[in-house]
């Protein structure tokens, strides 16, 4: 077996299809097949069950797969540190997050590693999820993952950069608008704008409201908080949501933003691999935007 046969099978299982994994790596579903193939002749196991909509990992594929993925993001940091050495402050920085996260946390601690080190680059990666995070650092695809903080897992360490708040956004012609707080008991029955029912920040929130023995509907499903802070924002329905700064002030004079005090904040930060394995240059930029988040008003 080779290297490639490893890689090549890790992306089929993380695509859960040849052929998407074939047009993740440009290559054919033929060439695809034949790496896996050849890892099965050479264990002499089936690695995976294929269907009619893609495959799954047996268990001797989920036991390797799990082994490669962590093997082959050790092997890769290592590649790029020693390139990176090679180059000085030459390298780059690879970090994987949700859509608006540059926007409300990295903004300008970009312009300060631009300044410091103006012959690195910076690789943004969008993701959806947090899973969808997880999932490209364990296989050593970005050295850093802004996240909602979740349960941690063997393979991969999280750090907490800020606390955030919970606050319920509203239209300012809103009958809630005038209200100074809000708690718990104040949202049963609501009907909501949410995140997918599967991410992280939805799955804590409504476990902090269910302990409250409160039940809203999440009416409305959308990708990001900015776009449920802007529906709510336009009256079309309200939203339970971080108290991002880019969205109080005067700025949003349509906007209320009602604080949730009896709810746990919301906490966000790096999950990486290995700290002590970053880059002096992924090391730098990840403080930086430690650095800039305390100067931020988003600590309760």
């Amino acid at each position: 077996m080779t290297l490639d046969d490893l890689r090549v099978f890790t992306a089929v299982c993380r695509a859960g299809s040849l052929s998407a994994a074939a047009r993740d790596m440009s290559c054919t579903q033929s060439a695809v097949s034949q790496h896996v193939k050849r890892l099965e002749r050479e264990l002499g196991l089936s690695l995976l069950e294929r269907h009619t909509r893609g495959v799954v990992a047996t268990p001797a594929g989920r036991m390797l797969n799990a082994a490669v993925t962590e093997g082959l993001g050790c092997i890769d940091q290592a590649l790029r540190r020693i390139e990176e050495v090679a180059r000085a402050e030459g390298g780059s920085v690879r970090v994987t997050t949700g859509a608006t996260t540059v926007r409300h946390f990295m903004a300008a601690a970009v312009v300060d590693f631009r300044r410091r080190f103006p012959r690195a680059s910076l690789e943004f990666q969008t993701e959806t999820s947090s899973r969808g995070c997880f999932d490209a650092l364990a296989a050593g695809g970005v050295d850093l993952a802004w996240i909602t903080l979740r349960p941690a897992t063997r393979a991969i360490e999280q750090h907490p950069v800020v606390e955030i708040p919970w606050s319920l956004a509203v239209s300012a012609t809103d009958p809630l608008a005038a209200k100074a707080s809000l708690e718990p008991a104040d949202l049963q029955d609501a009907r909501l704008i949410g995140l997918p029912e599967n991410s992280t920040s939805r799955l804590q929130l409504s476990a902090w409201l269910a302990e409250s023995g409160v039940r809203p509907v999440f009416d409305t499903s959308v990708t990001d908080w900015d776009t449920a802070i802007l529906l709510a924002e336009l009256g079309l329905g309200h939203a339970v949501v971080p108290a991002l700064p880019a969205w109080s002030g005067p700025g949003h004079p349509d906007l209320r933003l009602i604080p949730i005090p009896a709810l746990p904040a919301l906490t966000a930060g790096w999950a990486v691999r290995h700290w002590d394995d970053l880059s002096p240059l992924a090391l730098a930029f990840a403080e930086l935007v430690a650095h800039r988040c305390g100067a931020q008003t988003v600590l309760p």
